[in-house]
């Protein structure tokens, strides 16, 4: 992808962007602390222009009036065979899109220095070995750096209500660990609500019950209805992950 490493984090955030008087008392001590965390900030290419708060970034006025953009990932963690995969019901004391199904686990590489590292995405793919840890309690052992595959970027902007919501280039990887049948994990309760492993037509299934009683993430269902049925049926025909992306689809960021 022609990207170079970055290894010094960006010595303070952006200032263009306002939100510091929006009152968090209402919300979860634990997730309200989250909110402090450094976000990268990127532009349209993904080239990285600075940092800021993960409050700020998820704030629906500095999305829609500042345009600020950040950088996330999304991971898909399957079964040793492939068939399952393994989904996340969000907790309730989530501040955007509680109680929402989503894929294995979605969050952002920090502006720290591991995360900044852009080659091979490797700073993404630490930040996705460091997240299944935190809301999973899935050990770094069992997803080693070396078995995250990158597929595609997507760019979406989605509201969560009328406060929040996201403005990412996400980074799709899949993980499928050979080792173990189903990898072990043990959700943190207030970053997870429920999981699930499901095959591809119980996720069909799920996908059909949004708007119900089922919540579904937006970035999942776009992920969903653009790639991940295609993308899981060729991990199954050729008999690797390695082998799903296509070299478009590497090189593109798509612009949902």
């Amino acid at each position: 992808m022609g990207q170079s490493d970055v290894v010094s984090p960006t010595p303070a955030p952006l200032t263009s962007t306002v939100g510091a008087d929006v009152d968090l008392s209402k919300y979860d001590d634990e997730q309200v602390k989250l909110m402090e965390e450094m976000c990268i900030i990127v532009d349209r290419e993904d080239k990285r222009i600075g940092a800021n708060t993960k409050k700020a970034c998820h704030l629906i006025t500095n999305i829609m009036d500042h345009k600020l953009l950040h950088r996330a990932f999304s991971v898909f963690l399957f079964s040793a065979d492939g068939k399952k995969l393994l989904l996340q019901q969000r907790a309730s004391e989530k501040i955007t899109f509680p109680d929402a199904w989503t894929n294995t686990c979605c969050s952002h590489p920090l502006n720290t220095p591991d995360e900044l590292v852009e080659k091979d995405n490797l700073g993404v793919r630490t930040a996705a070995q460091r997240k299944l840890f935190h809301e999973l309690g899935i050990q770094a052992e069992d997803v080693p750096l070396d078995q995250f595959h990158f597929l595609t970027r997507i760019h979406y902007l989605a509201p969560s209500d009328e406060t929040w919501g996201e403005h990412e280039i996400d980074y799709i990887l899949f993980i499928r660990p050979q080792h173990k049948d189903y990898i072990d994990f043990k959700p943190v309760p207030n970053e997870v609500r429920d999981v699930k492993w499901v095959d591809q037509d119980e996720l069909e299934a799920l996908l059909k019950e949004d708007n119900s009683d089922v919540i579904i993430t937006p970035w999942f269902k776009l992920i969903c209805k653009n790639f991940l049925f295609d993308w899981w049926k060729r991990m199954l025909s050729e008999g690797a992950v390695d082998k799903v992306a296509r070299t478009e689809e590497v090189e593109k960021i798509y612009r949902l």
